[in-house]
C-alpha cells in the first residue's frame, strides 16, 4: 500500500486528524478524556499509507487553546497545515485581532473550524463575520453539522465571502439518499466554485457498517463522480470515540474504490487539498517522475 500510493500519488494528504499529547489540559467543557495520539503515532501511520502532507484539526476538547495543534504543526513543518477554533473577541476586527490571525498564519493555520454538533463552542450568529475576516488570508471555515440541517443553513453558506470546507461526505446522522433535498442542498453548495466536502469517517454515520459502509459509500461516489475537483480524503485519526476502530489502511482503500479511477484519486489526494490549503503544488516533472519510478 504505502509504496504504491506513495509512487502513484506524491504529496497525497490527510486533511483531518486530531492530535493528543500530554502535557497539555482539557477544557473543562471536554465531553471524553482521549488516548494519547502523539505527533510520533501518525508519523509512523503516515508513512505505512505512504501520505506525505496533513491537516491538523483542532480537537473540541482542547477548546480556544491551540497549542498542542500548533506544537503538531511545527513538528510536522511545511507538509501540515492547520485549523484552529478560536473565539469571537479573539479575532474581532482590531489590531489586535489581525495581529493574533496573523501569528497562525505564519504557524500554518488556514481555516477556522465550526463544529455544531455536541461539544462545540461555536454559534451560526458569528458564522457572517468570521468568514469575512478570514477571506482576505485565504482561509476557510471547517464545518461540521448534521447534514440533514444543510438546507435550513445553505442560504448563508452560500453567500459565505471565503472558501468552506464540509466535514465526513456531508454527515448526515442517518445516511440519505442523493435524491434527499438534504443531499441535493449540499450539491447546490459545492456548485458554488468556493466550497469542498471530505469524503471521509463513513463509520460515523454508515447504518450498514465496515468494511464497505454502502449507504455512505453511495454518496461518496456520487460526489467524486459530480465534482472530483471539490471532494477532499480524511483518515479521521485517531478516532477516539469508535468502537471498534477503523482501520487507517482499509479507510484509504474505501476512498480509492469510492473514486473510481486514478484521476480522480490524484485530484482528492493530491491536487484539490494543494488548492484549499495552500501546499505547494508539485512540478509535472516531479509527478512524471514518480509515476514511473
Amino acid at each position: 500500500m504505502n509504496s504504491t500510493l506513495a509512487t502513484m500519488y506524491p504529496g497525497a494528504c490527510d486533511c483531518h486528524i486530531h492530535i493528543y499529547e500530554a502535557g497539555y489540559p482539557l477544557a473543562p467543557h471536554a465531553t471524553f478524556v482521549p488516548p494519547p495520539a502523539p505527533v510520533s503515532a501518525y508519523q509512523r501511520m503516515q508513512k505505512e499509507l505512504g501520505l506525505t502532507r496533513v491537516v491538523v484539526v483542532q480537537p473540541t476538547g482542547y477548546g480556544f487553546d491551540n497549542s498542542c495543534t500548533l506544537s503538531a504543526l511545527e513538528r510536522f513543518g511545511d507538509a501540515a497545515r492547520g485549523i484552529a477554533m478560536l473565539p469571537p473577541q479573539a479575532h474581532a476586527q482590531t489590531q489586535h485581532g489581525d495581529s493574533e490571525l496573523a501569528r497562525l498564519h505564519e504557524a500554518g493555520i488556514r481555516g477556522l473550524r465550526y463544529m455544531m454538533l455536541a461539544g462545540g463552542l461555536t454559534s451560526w450568529s458569528n458564522l457572517e463575520a468570521d468568514a469575512a475576516h478570514i477571506a482576505s488570508l485565504g482561509w476557510h471555515i471547517n464545518l461540521q453539522l448534521d447534514g440533514r440541517d444543510l438546507p435550513t443553513h445553505e442560504s448563508a453558506l452560500k453567500n459565505l465571502p471565503c472558501k468552506l470546507v464540509i466535514d465526513h461526505t456531508g454527515k448526515f446522522i442517518e445516511p440519505v439518499q442523493p435524491d434527499s433535498e438534504a443531499f441535493r442542498s449540499l450539491c447546490r453548495l459545492l456548485d458554488r466554485g468556493q466550497c469542498w466536502v471530505k469524503l471521509s469517517a463513513p463509520y460515523e454515520t454508515s447504518r450498514l457498517g465496515a468494511p464497505d459502509y454502502d449507504d455512505v459509500a453511495l454518496l461518496a461516489r456520487t460526489l467524486a463522480a459530480r465534482y472530483p475537483e471539490r471532494c477532499l480524503w480524511a483518515s479521521n485519526w485517531p478516532h477516539p470515540n469508535a468502537q471498534p476502530r477503523p482501520v487507517d489502511a482499509l479507510l484509504l482503500d474505501w476512498l480509492i474504490r469510492c473514486a473510481g479511477n486514478e484521476n480522480t484519486v490524484e485530484k482528492i489526494l493530491v491536487g484539490n487539498p494543494e488548492a484549499v490549503y495552500g501546499f505547494s503544488p508539485l512540478s509535472s516533472s516531479h509527478r512524471s517522475a514518480a509515476g514511473t519510478a
